[in-house]
Parts: structure tokens; sequence; C-alpha cells
């Protein structure tokens, strides 16, 4: 280790950070060397824990989401284990507390570190995450930049305000939790799912294109402004 990293390890802010990163790359490690549970175990699991199975889902997925775990196979097994409406409003609620722990993570861990070294372009980044409404959050989520987990942990390093940030996490979320949902409901009852609640799924493509273009639209107009 270097001198220089040495005097940056002193700081607290910079032992937070390196602790943040630790703690990243140990979900990656995890998600590649624990075994992946066996999906026909998990409905029989939901229901020997009869009227506490709900909560359970709801933070088990959180936790799931919080290591790292994607969002598309928690969604999916919510929908298998609880049907199509139910498994949706799991993994939504699971999605929301795991932006929240995410986003609180990164603030306590990360953000000192970050604020304190922003110079120039990446200033200005920080500020636009600071202005950030529920639109940008929206924005953000539904295109494929990071997994939910990781995206969470980002945003709590930047100046974004937590309720924009958990509201549009929410928003982004629904249609994939819907469409998602439905499909694992649909591999363990076939038949019993009616695959047209699988369209809100595709909404999340045409939102992203709608945002991008609108996106695109306002920046050129900013441009065009201060030229």
């Amino acid at each position: 280790m270097t001198a220089t990293a040495r005097r940056l390890l002193r700081q607290p802010s910079a032992r937070r950070f390196a602790l943040l990163l630790v703690l990243l790359a140990g979900f990656g490690v995890a998600l590649l060397l624990l075994p992946r549970p066996d999906p026909a175990e998990l409905p029989r699991l939901a229901h020997s824990l009869g009227g506490y199975a709900p909560v359970v889902a709801i933070v088990a997925g959180a936790l799931l989401l919080v290591a790292l775990v994607p969002r598309t196979f928690v969604t999916l097994a919510a929908g298998a284990i609880f049907g199509p409406l139910p498994g949706a409003g799991y993994s939504l609620g699971a999605a929301l507390l795991a932006a929240a722990v995410g986003f609180a993570v990164g603030r306590l861990l990360g953000r000192d570190f970050v604020a304190e070294r922003v110079r120039g372009r990446l200033a200005r980044l920080d500020g636009w995450f600071a202005r950030q409404s529920v639109f940008g959050v929206i924005t953000v989520r539904l295109l494929p930049i990071a997994g939910f987990g990781l995206v969470s942990y980002g945003y709590g390093t930047t100046g974004a305000r937590m309720l924009p940030f958990l509201a549009g996490s929410l928003i982004a979320a629904i249609p994939t939790a819907v469409g998602y949902a439905a499909l694992g409901a649909a591999v363990s009852s076939p038949g019993g799912v009616n695959w047209y609640a699988a369209a809100p799924a595709s909404l999340g493509l045409i939102a992203s294109v709608v945002i991008v273009h609108r996106w695109w639209r306002a920046e050129r107009q900013r441009r065009l402004v201060a030229g």
C-alpha cells in the first residue's frame, strides 16, 4: 500500500467508503459462490409460514435485493409462490424496502467521501442528482445501467433526496413487477394465468424510449439556450 493510500484511509470518510466497496464486493462473490435455492421448495416453505409468509417474502426479497440479487429473480419467485397479483405486490414491497436500505447505506458510508472529492463535471453531475425529481429517478431506473441494488447504493452516495428516489424507484418497478410475477405464476401453474397479465412488462421498454427521447429534447433545448 502506498503512502498516499495509507493517508487516505486514515480519513473517516475514506474508511467508510472502503467499507462500502468491500461490502459490495462481498455480495458479488457470494452471488457467485453460494448455492442457489431449489425453486420447487419455495412454495412449500411459504405454506409452512402461514400468515407470516407475506411479511417474510417482503423482508427476504428486500435482503436479496440489497445483496445485489437481480430483481427479476425475486419477482419471478414471488409470482411462482403467491400468484401474479399478490406476487407483484410483495415484490414491490421488497423493492421499496430494499431501495430505502440501499440508499441509507450508501448515504452513511459513501456520501461524505464523494462530496469531499467531486470536482468539475462530477460536481455538476452530483448537483443534477440533488435536483432530481421523481421523473428523473424513473428515468435512471428504467435505463439498463446497473442492477436494482447497485443503483440504490449509488444514489445514496450522491446528493439525491430520499423521498423522490423512493417514489421514482417504486413507480419504475411497477411494470416489470406485474409482468414478471405473471410469468413466474405461469411457470408454477401453466394455464392458470392470463398471459395478458404479462403485457405490462413491455411498458418498461416503451417508457424507456419515451424518457430517453424527452431527455434528449430537453438537453438539446438547454444547449441551444446556453449557446
